[in-house]
């Protein structure tokens, strides 16, 4: 299994006022991790469909343990499943190399023009099952 790393600095604004990173901010920082992969990461590849249009339609979070403003934080991805209309991305946040949070988010490639859900293309689908994480 092939995970997606991705290192993010926490900004002042992360912060709520006990000092820890506010929980919803843990979605913003799980969003740049998805966008690393999903879009430069991609593009990177020679794929800029995924750029063209995705949603969430579903967020999942726990929340282990704080995450105190300070060093960057790790995010690791991968993907627990994709389907012909969707994909699940599955993330773990570590702080000091203690995973703090775990999530879940399923996405739907769309077509934003004609607004609505559409199916994975084969490149796309190519793309991301190095990612899967097979049980």
């Amino acid at each position: 299994m092939a995970r997606f790393t991705y290192h993010c600095a926490l900004r002042w604004s992360d912060m709520d006022a006990f000092g820890h990173v506010n929980n919803a901010r843990f979605l913003t920082l799980y969003e740049e991790a998805r966008v690393e992969l999903m879009f430069k990461g991609a593009r990177e590849a020679g794929l800029t469909s995924l750029e063209a249009g995705v949603v969430i339609s579903r967020h999942e979070v726990d929340y282990l343990r704080p995450v105190d403003y300070g060093r960057p934080v790790r995010i690791d991805m991968w993907l627990e499943e994709i389907r012909p209309s969707r994909f699940v991305v599955a993330y773990e946040l570590f702080d000091d190399d203690v995973v703090a949070s775990r999530a879940r988010s399923v996405c739907v490639p769309f077509d934003l023009s004609a607004g609505r859900p559409r199916r994975l293309s084969e490149a796309e689908r190519a793309y991301l099952t190095p990612w899967l994480e097979r049980p």
